[in-house]
């Protein structure tokens, strides 16, 4: 199902709709050309999760940790890596915390993601604003990805 979003304020109120129903142990990756809107989801899911403090994209330092909230987040951002990179960051680590992670670009490191994951596709659309598409990876992804669909309706 895709799901259109016309300016900023409809994705950040996506994004919170996103963040309320999360799990300690989701996996998020957010697929979309530069300037779809990654971050902005992003800090849309935060005030899902509670998280006050102001999100930043975490280009440069890869991940920005945000541990205050209904659950801690942790953003990711793999533009810069290579496939096979991430486990030398540590990456893989957060996936077993008791938080959210959020990854930018995960679709770089394809080979280094959990079994399951839930994947936000954001594109711009043919005329104006975007389009949000969820989908599942692994049994627990499909499941996950199904429940935040059921929301968009």
């Amino acid at each position: 199902m895709e799901k259109y979003l016309k300016n900023e304020e409809e994705m950040l109120a996506v994004g919170q709709i996103i963040g309320e129903h999360l799990q300690a142990g989701d996996v998020l990756v957010l697929t979309g050309e530069l300037g779809a809107g990654k971050t902005t989801m992003t800090k849309g899911i935060a005030l899902g999760l509670e998280i006050t403090q102001m999100i930043k994209s975490p280009t440069y330092t890869i991940v920005r940790e945000y541990p205050k909230g209904r659950l801690p987040l942790y953003h990711m951002d793999v533009y810069r890596l290579a496939e096979g990179e991430g486990e030398s960051f540590g990456l893989e680590e957060y996936f077993e915390r008791e938080g959210v992670v959020i990854m930018e670009w995960g679709n770089n490191l394809l080979d280094e993601l959990p079994e399951d994951y839930i994947e936000i596709f954001l594109n711009y659309h043919e005329t104006e604003g975007r389009t949000l598409r969820i989908e599942g990876q692994g049994i627990t992804g499909k499941e996950r990805a199904q429940v935040l669909n059921e929301l968009m309706r």
